[in-house]
């Protein structure tokens, strides 16, 4: 998909005109039809964009013949099992465009097209730039949250039953929390790159939302590590609870073992083919039967001592 935006009195708008000078062009998994006319009408490298089209490209910051390629890690939610993965954001900055590429229309820039954004004026490249990095970071603080509640839910669930489905949960956020460090981190660099270097023309109005972006990203790392550190905790936690619960039931089932055990062998040994005590007895039986029972007692009382039950 292919589209382009404009502002106008302080509204972004659609034109649809490639050649429109400071317009933003949004590319969402582009046909080779779409990438070939992009490349004409703005000029921009041609692996600029095709770099970005392979979901595991790493987040960096690359400058060409006056164009400048950023890409970072945007977060989005996989809805067929509540799981949360990365996926490359592409931001390229030309001389009169800004061209933004990416495999999914993710929420970072939803919130740009329906003109939510204050502030925004397409033309100023790298303030609009800097807002992307913000609202991604924001973004990630967001879904961070989500999933925290979302173990604090599994966690309650858990305390009451062990089930295989819970602990998939628990996995799949775990994992969750593993991509969105791992992403946080190099965007870190990115951002810190940007900084440090003069690769990026910064204005000294933009370079207080440049410091707030990393700020924010900073603490989106924090809050992921902890949240990562929390949940590997838990689950070392619940192997170790299941592993317990799985020695309890067989000291249990260990010591029914040795109770049916007692009357089996006393009854095995009147049942021997050779002559024994109370064959001839007309209450043999209820002996028999009166010395199991008080074995399994005995048993119960002795294993019971041992705390076996």
């Amino acid at each position: 998909m292919l589209a382009v935006y404009n502002t106008s009195d302080n509204m972004i708008v659609n034109t649809n005109k490639l050649d429109e000078k400071g317009s933003w062009i949004n590319m969402i998994n582009p046909t080779e039809d779409e990438i070939s006319l992009v490349i004409k009408a703005t000029g921009i490298e041609d692996y600029f964009i095709r770099d970005v089209l392979d979901d595991e490209e790493r987040p960096r910051i690359e400058t060409e013949n006056n164009q400048i390629l950023v890409i970072i890690n945007v977060p989005i939610i996989q809805d067929a099992a509540v799981i949360y993965e990365t996926i490359p954001l592409g931001i390229i900055l030309t001389d009169n465009h800004i061209v933004t590429v990416c495999l999914q229309d993710v929420d970072v820039l939803k919130d740009f097209v329906h003109g939510k954004i204050r502030g925004l004026e397409t033309y100023k490249k790298t303030r609009f730039l800097f807002q992307i990095l913000y609202k991604s970071a924001l973004l990630y603080l967001t879904l961070l949250r989500e999933i925290d509640k979302k173990t604090n839910e599994i966690e309650l669930a858990l305390h009451k039953a062990m089930k295989n489905k819970e602990l998939f949960r628990l996995l799949n956020l775990q994992k969750s929390l593993v991509y969105f460090t791992t992403s946080l981190k190099s965007n870190e660099k990115v951002m810190e790159k940007m900084l440090r270097t003069k690769v990026l023309k910064v204005y000294e109005e933009d370079h207080d939302l440049l410091e707030d972006v990393i700020i924010e990203n900073k603490q989106a790392l924090e809050m992921a590590e902890t949240y990562s550190n929390i949940s590997t905790s838990m689950m070392d936690a619940f192997a170790s609870i299941i592993s317990n619960n799985l020695n309890m039931v067989m000291k249990f089932l260990a010591s029914i073992t040795i109770i049916l055990a007692l009357p089996t062998m006393l009854a095995s040994f009147f049942g021997m083919n050779v002559k024994i005590p109370l064959q001839t007895s007309d209450y043999g039986f209820a002996i028999v039967v009166g010395m199991s029972v008080i074995l399994c007692f005995g048993g119960i009382i002795f294993l019971t001592k041992k705390e076996m039950f």
